[in-house]
């Protein structure tokens, strides 16, 4: 594989806050990296600096002549009057392409983004499909490398399944910034993590996200009992060096430079280790022992006369956690807003034990004051100290415990970060004795440490939690249950995100099946009885083998009709293609599965 670029020593800056220094690493053709790292390490400033949209303060970065870089940054700049048409036409002005190539890119990224209707404006997007927009125009752009700063955020859960399908086949190389575990998990063949707490700025390892997990986590261990042997040959060292001048000259004098050489290596290791931070999340529950915290019957929930969801009906006790998922629009924070009492269902009942304390975590942040400095939003009773669990906690102490600085306590709030100003909610939560949890989105911005937290904090919390977030991977390990959302659909609960994207898939197939049947009645009525294995059973599994080479002829003639640059000339075609190839696709798959039933009912009936 060759190198796209080389990274020397590169070092980067800002004010008295050093985000890295001396990172130097090789990215090669084909490699799917997910960078991730804490809040502040440098993540979005590297992937500048790759797209040369930055230059670092020392070092060198080394790219292969011609590659074509495509950096898809954090906040989408899209033009709000222009169409979904216009935006990928204007993304091409600067190539040096003729027209029917420009029209055959347009056309096929219009295909691959999957948009009913290409001429409407931009402004009239939700940020959901706004996100899929500026995805799609970066890759109209036909990147070798693609740089991906957060790209699932806005996306719900459809619109990260159909970015995962978008990079899983893609022919480009990637990095990408991304806290979705579950999203690197199934998109990244390495995963590389910046930090203070590496000797060379990053720790890398080519695998799955859990594997790389697995890794991190003997290596940190490691460097943290390297810490330990060392701190103990120094205090060795230490002793003899105490010892008077007359007992040291009979001593070698390179043991004094080895000693000064330990002491600077020590001291580098304890730096590291010390930036091995995490936040310190603990709700505090009031120790309620009512089994039926929440009874939910029949809720029902509409928007201006559409249905948001109807029937839901459920018990939420002590040690529950009940996840909330669902397609956006779908009336996720509704449906808290129900259980908060601060809106009335359509429809149904929702009961609250006595005396019932409920902490909200509010996804919009609007219940913080942008104008409050952080030493007021972080202690709302005033004055300098916290009560925690009944003791008194110093403003600092406690600013320390989510990673807050000392010199930010007197930082308004509007100039700290998505993922600081969660930390905050999470600080105030934390104040708050409840009975139920409400968690709109937490792990929004959050980084991966702090999700690990939040994730162990949840599972220890007393209470219920009611939890809404597309996180599939903390999702997965803290939920009981997790109740799917989806307009025009009933809602259902079910035990993971694995069952819910195979009810999805096989929702239609029963409506399909019905309608073949319904197509063909009196057929069915004339027929006489069948034995187990009939004639017409005989035949269709004679002339099964022709149907299979058939059907995968369509499917290779409509791969290469969508491969044909004469092909794709405009994007209705273009997206009937893709529908025919996916029909297709699964008409093979069905005469597969059709063959091996005719295969086993002839096996039985031969018995």
């Amino acid at each position: 594989m060759s190198v796209l670029f080389t990274t020397t020593e590169i070092s980067k800056t800002f004010g008295d806050d050093t985000l890295f220094s001396d990172l130097s690493f090789d990215f090669k053709t084909g490699e799917r990296v997910g960078l991730i790292g804490s809040n502040g390490s440098g993540k979005s400033t590297l992937l500048k600096i790759i797209a040369g949209k930055m230059l670092p303060d020392s070092g060198e970065l080394a790219a292969q002549k011609g590659i074509r870089i495509v950096y898809l940054a954090q906040e989408d700049q899209l033009d709000s009057d222009q169409t979904i048409q216009d935006t990928l036409y204007t993304s091409l002005a600067s190539f040096s392409m003729d027209e029917k190539e420009r029209h055959r890119r347009v056309n096929q990224a219009m295909g691959k983004g999957k948009f009913a209707d290409t001429n409407i404006p931009v402004r009239h997007l939700s940020g959901g499909w706004k996100k899929r927009l500026a995805i799609t125009r970066s890759l109209c752009m036909g990147p070798d490398l693609l740089l991906l700063d957060e790209p699932t955020n806005h996306l719900d859960i459809d619109g990260i399944l159909w970015l995962e399908q978008v990079l899983v086949s893609a022919a480009f190389s990637y990095i990408l910034v991304s806290h979705d575990r579950a999203f690197l998990e199934n998109v990244c063949t390495s995963i590389m993590e910046m930090g203070k707490f590496y000797a060379q700025g990053y720790f890398k390892i080519q695998g799955s996200y859990q594997v790389f997990e697995q890794e991190r986590h003997k290596f940190l261990a490691a460097q943290q009992k390297q810490q330990a042997s060392l701190a103990s040959k120094m205090r060795r060292e230490d002793e003899w060096l105490r010892q008077g001048a007359k007992a040291r000259t009979t001593k070698a004098r390179f043991r004094i430079d080895q000693a000064d050489k330990l002491r600077q290596s020590l001291d580098d290791l304890k730096e590291r280790n010390r930036h091995i931070a995490r936040v310190d999340i603990d709700f505090c529950a009031t120790g309620r022992q009512t089994r039926k915290l929440i009874q939910v019957h029949n809720l029902t929930k509409g928007f201006q006369k559409a249905r948001l969801f109807s029937g839901i009906t459920f018990e939420l006790g002590p040690g529950v956690c009940l996840g909330v998922v669902g397609v956006n629009g779908s009336g996720k924070s509704t449906f808290l807003s129900l259980l908060e009492k601060t809106i009335p269902p359509d429809q149904g009942t929702v009961k609250w034990a006595e005396g019932l304390k409920i902490a909200v975590f509010d996804q919009n942040r609007s219940r913080l004051d942008p104008q409050d400095l952080l030493r007021d939003a972080l202690n709302p009773g005033g004055g300098d100290s916290v009560n925690y669990l009944g003791k008194s906690v110093h403003v600092v102490t406690w600013a320390k415990r989510f990673l807050f600085m000392p010199d930010q306590l007197d930082m308004p709030v509007k100039r700290l970060s998505g993922g600081e100003k969660a930390r905050i909610i999470l600080a105030n939560l934390m104040l708050q004795p409840a009975d139920v949890l409400l968690l709109d989105e937490p792990t929004n911005d959050l980084d991966i440490l702090s999700l690990e937290v939040l994730e162990q904090s949840i599972k220890e919390f007393a209470g219920a939690v009611v939890i809404v977030s597309h996180d599939r991977y903390l999702m997965d390990r803290v939920c009981h249950r997790i109740l799917f959302l989806d307009p025009g659909s009933d809602a259902a609960f079910y035990k993971d995100f694995n069952q819910i994207l195979k009810a999805r898939t096989l929702v239609k197939q029963p409506e399909k099946q019905a309608s073949r049947t319904e197509s063909k009645p009196d057929v069915k009525k004339l027929s006489p009885a069948k034995p187990v294995f009939s004639f017409k059973d005989k035949y269709e599994l004679e002339h099964m083998e022709e149907k299979i080479l058939a059907a995968e002829a369509r499917v290779e003639a409509l791969h290469s009709e969508i491969q044909n640059p004469d092909f794709a000339v405009q994007v209705k075609k273009m997206m009937y293609a893709c529908e025919q190839l996916e029909l297709a696709e699964k008409q093979v798959q069905e005469l597969y599965t059709r063959w091996q039933i005719l295969e086993q009912k002839k096996a039985d009936a031969a018995k």
